[in-house]
């Protein structure tokens, strides 16, 4: 069991734990431990890997125009490569407010998101500037968990064999 799962007593704590979020852990939670530079630094490294990613494919479209493959390769990879940008960023946009089902799981547009890798990273970087990538999703499912423990403790609490048996209504 981690430190982090345990209080000052060393017992476990009561009720659902945070699912840590990339490169926050689990300090969305309450804000802390350097929360504001974390977010900072995840939208000033995720702009700056797209800008390095969108110069690295600049120099492979280049290196197309010197081979001179043909005007129709050159205008598919720009096609190709714009589309899955804008597939890789709607797609990583929704999964940081809800959980992808059917079709759109993260598993079937892998490849999608490989090519068009830009786009995630701009996701990722204009996310992180309003809060941490995934933190509204992580946020309403622990505060459900933590209502439903609420309401299961409450219904327990007292010994049941100590308590009155309820009349019968006759």
């Amino acid at each position: 069991m981690s430190e982090q799962q345990q209080n000052t007593q060393g017992r476990t704590p009561e009720g659902p734990l945070p699912e840590p979020i990339r490169f926050f852990g689990t300090t969305w939670v309450d804000h802390d431990g350097g929360y504001g530079l974390r977010r900072a630094g995840v939208a000033a490294g995720a702009l700056a890997a797209a800008a390095l990613g969108a110069f690295a494919l600049r120099l492979g479209y280049e290196g197309l125009t010197i081979a001179e493959v043909g005007g129709i390769l050159n205008a598919m990879v720009i096609v190709m490569f714009a589309v899955c940008s804008a597939i890789a960023f709607r797609k990583t946009w929704e999964g940081f407010t809800r959980r992808p089902t059917g079709a759109a799981t993260p598993d079937a547009l892998r490849s999608v998101r490989t090519v068009g890798f830009v786009g995630v990273l701009l996701a990722w970087s204009l996310r992180a500037m309003k809060e941490a990538p995934g933190e509204a999703l992580h946020r309403e499912e622990y505060e459900t968990a933590r209502a439903r423990f609420t309401k299961r403790r409450g219904a327990r609490t007292g010994n049941p064999a100590a308590r009155t048996p309820k009349r019968k209504p006759r």
